[in-house]
């Protein structure tokens, strides 16, 4: 037989499959705290006879005395003292277990799972992020970093709940799977040394950076998918003297002085301070882009999830509104 303690812990008490009653063990608890079952009645808007009775259940199913009764009314025996914080405890979880399917119902807790692009993640994802979540703290955002098409297709078979692309990148066949929305648009640029033959120049075309060794992103990467395209429609080759898989280390081998690099505005300004590198505008009309948010349907969404989308596409409208 299970010890009472741990069977109240749980909820629950067995004798021949009875359940305990939460309104029994409530009644309990206001029966010790006032001292008189007529005022622990009152408490629980009940007639005093109906709670005198669900007391005397509570006892026979229990198989213990709780109170001893007399003419000077009823007094807690020692297992009445043991059962009322048993009893508070249980009654506490299930006020808790309570809030928080309330606070789930409700989007304040949950999980979303968030697939991004670099470039969503490297200049505009930390501090939206970070708004909603000072807003909601009990959601739990799973984050990751995907090339375009590999967001569509996690968001396309439900291993993202959300996810941001590139407009120009967004699965391809998949698209029809998806509901797309606007969420930010940013700015391609080129990066130099800032020694480099171009550094004075404040505005390049692509043929101009087409004669220079490149540090690419790597492949299967919108930027990389741009750049073999520009250059394909121009007739020059790709002077790719190595690729990467992130902004920081384009930027390091640029400022190294082993090529020029592609890559967003907003990513380049993180460090164009810290490295002896040149941003220079990109005079081509796929430098500027949009990124999309894409979700499978915005119906199945899960409130939390529904809830981050809203948030986004208003901080999008908020920074493009302070632009």
């Amino acid at each position: 037989m299970r010890h009472p303690a741990i069977a109240f812990r749980h909820g629950w008490r067995y004798h021949g499959g009875v359940k305990l009653d939460p309104v029994s063990l409530q009644l309990f608890v206001a029966a010790m705290e006032t001292g008189a079952i007529a005022r622990a009645a009152q408490r629980a808007h009940i007639a005093p006879s109906a709670a005198s009775r669900r007391l005397a259940e509570l006892e026979a199913r229990l198989h213990v005395r709780l109170f001893t009764r007399g003419n000077r009314g009823m007094a807690p025996t020692p297992a009445a003292h043991a059962l009322l914080h048993l009893a508070r405890g249980v009654l506490n979880d299930l006020d808790g277990i309570a809030a928080q399917m309330s606070d789930y119902g409700a989007g304040l807790r949950g999980q979303v799972r968030v697939a991004a692009n670099i470039s969503a993640i490297t200049q505009f994802l930390p501090a939206d992020l970070q708004r909603f979540l000072t807003r909601y703290p009990g959601v739990d955002v799973r984050l990751q970093e995907q090339i375009s098409s590999a967001v569509a297709r996690s968001v396309a078979e439900n291993a993202a709940d959300v996810g941001i692309l590139s407009a120009e990148h967004h699965g391809g066949e998949l698209a029809g799977q998806l509901t797309l929305l606007p969420y930010r648009e940013d700015e391609l640029v080129l990066v130099v040394p800032a020694g480099h033959a171009l550094a004075r120049r404040r505005r390049v075309r692509l043929a101009d950076a087409l004669g220079h060794d490149l540090i690419g992103m790597h492949p299967g990467s919108a930027i990389h998918q741009l750049l073999q395209r520009g250059a394909a429609e121009l007739g020059q080759p790709l002077r790719l003297r190595m690729q990467v898989t992130g902004y920081d280390a384009l930027c390091l081998m640029v400022a190294a002085g082993l090529g020029v690099g592609v890559m967003p505005r907003g990513s380049a300004a993180l460090y164009r301070r810290q490295l002896a590198i040149r941003v220079l505008d990109l005079a081509e009309p796929w430098a500027r882009r949009r990124l999309l948010l894409c979700v499978r349907s915005l119906a199945a969404l899960s409130t939390v999830a529904a809830q981050l989308v809203a948030h986004l596409q208003a901080s999008a409208d908020t920074g493009a509104s302070e632009a």
